[in-house]
């Protein structure tokens, strides 16, 4: 998988991927992670990338020539998709990320100020993607949490594949609680039902706790679960 991320922030981006589990993902050659800066390829003799927005209004909006350029750079494969990070698009939810990891490139355009032109919208026509309803200061962060849990749908990347597939939401539940040593904390045991060894029942319990969390902290998809059952 490549990730081509449009950013005039690019040490945000590429200093995230020096850590933990993405790093071996890199090392491994199961994702590589691009960055291209907007900066490097405008006209401006100030490298500028912004300017004041017609019509009149507080902040500065990106310019369509960088941004433009910057994109038609970039070597694209067959099976690419765009992405602009936008407080504007469809919310990221598990099965985007599963659609998602199903593509050889994304390429991620990271907005600042007071966002896009909306000529790099009508030329480029990317796929906007918000990761909730409020606005930070620019895209990296949202493109950074697409890019983590796409990359852990990626076989190679953890180290099961199966961790992935028990996350929360992969099955349209919040996912069960976890223990390990010590068996007694501060008055506090773990279940006996998990120190048994029976996995029938061990695998009852967690589905069971899953319902319960589901339905008491997101009982929206909780409805949604029990009315896919009774299909």
């Amino acid at each position: 998988m490549i990730f081509d991320v449009l950013t005039l922030f690019p040490e945000m981006i590429e200093n995230y991927f020096s850590y933990s589990i993405l790093k071996r993902a890199v090392d491994n050659g199961i994702l590589s992670v691009n960055t291209i800066n907007p900066r490097d390829y405008t006209l401006n003799k100030h490298k500028k990338v912004d300017d004041t927005p017609y019509g009149g209004g507080a902040g500065m909006v990106l310019m369509p020539q960088p941004y433009v350029d910057a994109y038609e750079s970039i070597v694209r494969k067959e099976n690419t998709v765009t992405i602009m990070l936008s407080p504007q698009g469809e919310p990221l939810n598990d099965q985007i990320v599963n659609e998602l990891a199903g593509y050889e490139q994304i390429i991620m355009l990271c907005g600042h100020y007071e966002g896009f032109d909306e000529r790099i919208r009508e030329i480029i026509k990317p796929r906007e993607i918000s990761i909730g309803d409020f606005v930070l200061t620019g895209g990296e962060l949202p493109a950074l949490c697409l890019i983590d849990a796409v990359s852990r749908k990626l076989d190679g990347t953890l180290g099961k594949i199966e961790s992935a597939d028990e996350d929360s939401f992969s099955n349209g539940l919040i996912e069960y609680p976890h223990y390990t040593k010590p068996r007694e904390y501060r008055g506090l045991k773990v279940p006996e039902v998990l120190l048994n060894g029976n996995h029938k029942e061990i695998n009852e319990f967690r589905y069971q706790e899953s319902l319960k969390r589901t339905k008491l902290k997101r009982p929206d998809l909780y409805s949604a679960y029990i009315e896919k059952l009774s299909k």
